[in-house]
């Protein structure tokens, strides 16, 4: 492993002043050149008030329209966390809010000495390759700005650990750009099949609610998500699930019908009752998005063949559920955009809830099987908490990933999840946030929670022509 160098306390100084120098000036060129789609900054910028006096921030554009967000702490240990970050957003362009917001969720890097940076990206909607670039590009910004860290890692959050995985493998074979990653309740079992749960609830749900679409407005077939032209709002979309479901309302203000349509609905598809709203929402919108924004209106899901089983009427369930067979060049370019191969080179190190709600904890079991079919399993290392939720994890345990994942490509020792587990005390101690490893934990495979299905035509049989054709494609395809 090549040792990269630290820039000196005199460079960082020299830069870090020519910013300053210039902070006025590029803050006020931001919004003019910012409505242009031009770069700006990177421009001094408020640090979030968890890290006043501990870190410099600043914030930019770069030249694809991804707004940036970078903060190097007073006591900078020398290496950078490059950020990918969840979602997807789904507006239309990239949201100059979100790095700073996701700085503020993730301060514990910094607070541990790692400088940070993270991508708004380019544009809201799918197209996990195009988030992987926008990451590439930050790191390449931060050292262009700030030197060549000692090491660095590339962390990713929920949608953003389908993200980063995607950088390890398409980045990450090049030495000297990452040397570790972390993803922690990562989307971790692509595209092509991470969402055949959400598939299966957009068909359980319609089956018993029947308002989504409503008898009375243009039909479509439900692998859309939702029609293109269609103006429901995420309002109106839990309305209907209220009519259908009372699932907003105490058990006792549900009626009888609302009450066995929770009941089959859940019990079904297997989501949390809690999190019913947002994965119906993500099923509807998101889907929406990849079908007609991102793959010209062709079809990457199926359902045909899948036994459904767990409500008060399974036969009835299966012979009035709605039907449909994947279109294999669909399947193709989604698996191709957002599939994982497992061909990585460096230490990979996942933190996972087992009661995460919203990627359920069977998507490390996939992302072992893939490492594990490339022959990579010894650059994993997987971690369990008893945590239950997605998007928040004690900051005494993420101190303690990062932690593990630098002494790991440090020494070239690999941890095992007791060694893991075991040093988060020490980090508690600081965070106070609690430490809940379970290291005996491990999950059941990925088809245990969602019935595998006959695929299309995915990513590795693509030939080098495909791939070339499929890179030049602008805005059918899910590219930039």
């Amino acid at each position: 492993m090549i040792r990269r160098t630290v820039p000196s306390p005199e460079r960082r100084r020299t830069t870090l002043a020519a910013v300053l120098a210039g902070a006025l000036a590029v803050g006020i060129l931001v919004g003019a050149s910012n409505a242009r789609g031009e770069t700006a900054g990177p421009a001094r910028a408020a640090c979030p008030a968890a890290l006043a006096g501990e870190a410099d921030c600043y914030t930019g554009r770069d030249a694809n329209g991804a707004y940036y967000a970078i903060a190097v702490p007073a006591h900078w240990n020398g290496s950078l966390v490059v950020h990918a970050h969840g979602g997807p957003d789904l507006g239309t362009y990239s949201d100059p809010t979100r790095s700073l917001d996701d700085l503020s969720r993730w301060t514990v890097m910094v607070k541990e000495g790692y400088a940070w940076a993270g991508s708004s990206y380019r544009r809201g909607g799918y197209g996990t390759r195009m988030a992987a670039a926008d990451t590439e590009s930050v790191r390449r910004l931060f050292v262009e700005e700030f030197g060549t860290p000692r090491r660095t890692y590339v962390h990713g959050q929920s949608w953003g650990g389908n993200v980063a995985a995607k950088v390890v493998e398409t980045y990450g074979r090049r030495q000297g750009t990452y040397d570790g990653a972390l993803l922690t309740n990562g989307v971790l079992a692509g595209g092509s099949r991470g969402y055949d749960y959400r598939v299966d609830l957009r068909v359980v749900y319609q089956y018993y609610c029947r308002n989504h679409p409503r008898p009375t407005e243009p039909q479509y077939p439900l692998w859309q998500g939702l029609r293109a032209d269609s103006t429901m709002t995420t309002a109106g979309l839990r309305a209907r699930l209220q009519e259908c479901t009372g699932y907003a309302s105490a058990p006792a203000e549900r009626s009888a019908l609302q009450q066995r349509n929770l009941d089959d609905i859940l019990a079904v598809t297997k989501i949390p009752e809690r999190t019913l709203q947002s994965h119906l929402r993500w099923a509807t919108f998101t889907f929406r998005d990849i079908v007609h924004h991102r793959l010209g209106g062709r079809n990457p899901f199926g359902n045909r063949g899948v036994r459904y089983s767990g409500s008060h009427d399974d036969e009835a369930l299966n012979a009035g559920v709605e039907r449909f067979s994947p279109d294999p060049t669909a399947v193709r370019d989604l698996s191709y955009d957002s599939d994982l191969t497992g061909k990585v080179s460096m230490p990979v190190l996942t933190l996972r809830a087992i009661g995460d709600p919203t990627a359920f904890v069977e998507h490390e079991a996939a992302y072992r099987d893939t490492l594990r079919g490339a022959g990579r399993a010894g650059h994993l290392v997987q971690t369990f908490t008893r945590e239950r939720e997605h998007s928040v994890l004690s900051d005494a345990e993420s101190a303690t990933s990062v932690a593990a994942l630098e002494t790991w490509v440090r020494t070239g020792e690999r941890p095992t999840v007791r060694s893991v587990a075991a040093s988060c005390a020490a980090f508690d101690r600081t965070y106070g946030t609690g430490c809940f490893y379970d290291p005996e934990y491990r999950p059941s495979s990925y088809a245990s929670r969602v019935e595998a299905r006959p695929g299309g035509l995915r990513w590795p049989a693509m030939t080098a022509a495909q791939e070339r054709a499929w890179s030049r494609i602008e805005g059918v395809g899910i590219a930039p």
